[in-house]
């Protein structure tokens, strides 16, 4: 399964690599903005997304609302320090699949990626 992980901050962004590699993923890409990340994720799809909310040149948000426009179906995760209600209203409302407020556990990403999998895979049946 490929992954990107799309954090202004390389040191969140390594932390993610290391709690996914602990969970075996292990193929994972690597974005620090949207602007980076819509290229990435056009030129290699990604079968996950953690994003970022907050990122200089483009948001989470935006990032969202700009893939959604042509994919419905990539897994997204709102990764943010974000933790007020109506924030994570606005994201679910922008397209992401689930939301996980930093700082988290491996057993907390394990948990929200297994969540949004398993909705997914039910939908499809």
């Amino acid at each position: 399964m490929k992954i990107m992980l799309v954090d202004d901050s390389r040191t969140i962004r390594n932390i993610q690599k290391k709690v996914l590699g602990e969970l075996g993923y292990t193929e994972i890409m690597e974005a620090g903005d949207g602007v980076e990340a819509l290229n990435l994720y056009k030129q290699t799809t990604p079968d996950l997304m953690l994003v970022d909310w907050n990122m200089p040149n483009m948001d989470g948000i935006t990032l969202v609302k700009t893939i959604r426009q042509t994919d419905k179906n990539i897994p997204m995760i709102m990764c943010t320090t974000e933790a007020e209600k109506t924030r994570v209203i606005q994201a679910l409302q922008a397209g992401v699949n689930n939301y996980v407020v930093k700082p988290f556990t491996a057993e907390t990403l394990s948990e929200k990626i297994n969540q949004t999998l398993a909705k997914l895979q039910a939908a499809k049946s």
